[in-house]
């Protein structure tokens, strides 16, 4: 219970706060745990979006995964470095660049996604489907409310 000693509205949205952070931050800490001696988990997400969908623009990559343009160049550079994705010029527009998975980048992802997948079935799967279902509808109508 908050200590916050305001309005029961108050009080409630609080409490719901603290109880969401705090199952987010338990959960993220188990899924993302086992790849964090090699990656990053904004590396991890790009490889992610790269896998599962293709070749993508930088800026579409920090819509993505929920990062600002020059937050992502230095993600993608330190990628680059390692060798996991590389820059190619955009054929439609010289001036972008599409980012791509390299041979190493994509054997890396196969390897580090299915314990992810497995880890978010393990965590999520205490639920039942209905609840997912249920939670799914709370969640994107807090990720949709503007203020």
């Amino acid at each position: 219970m908050s200590k916050y000693n305001g309005s029961k509205k108050h009080v409630l949205a609080l409490n719901t706060f603290v109880k969401l952070v705090r199952a987010t931050n338990s959960v993220c800490s188990d899924v993302h745990n086992h790849f964090l001696s090699e990656l990053t988990v904004s590396q991890f997400g790009i490889l992610e979006a790269l896998h599962h969908l293709g070749p993508m623009a930088q800026k579409d990559l920090a819509t993505k995964i929920l990062k600002s343009p020059g937050n992502i160049t230095t993600i993608i550079n330190n990628l680059e470095k390692i060798e996991l994705v590389k820059r190619k010029v955009n054929n439609d527009d010289k001036r972008y660049y599409t980012i791509h998975l390299t041979t190493q980048g994509r054997s890396v992802i196969e390897r580090i996604f299915p314990p992810h997948a497995e880890t978010i079935l393990n965590r999520i799967s205490i639920l039942t489907e209905t609840e997912q279902h249920t939670l799914g509808k709370l969640l994107k109508k807090l990720s949709n409310t503007t203020t």
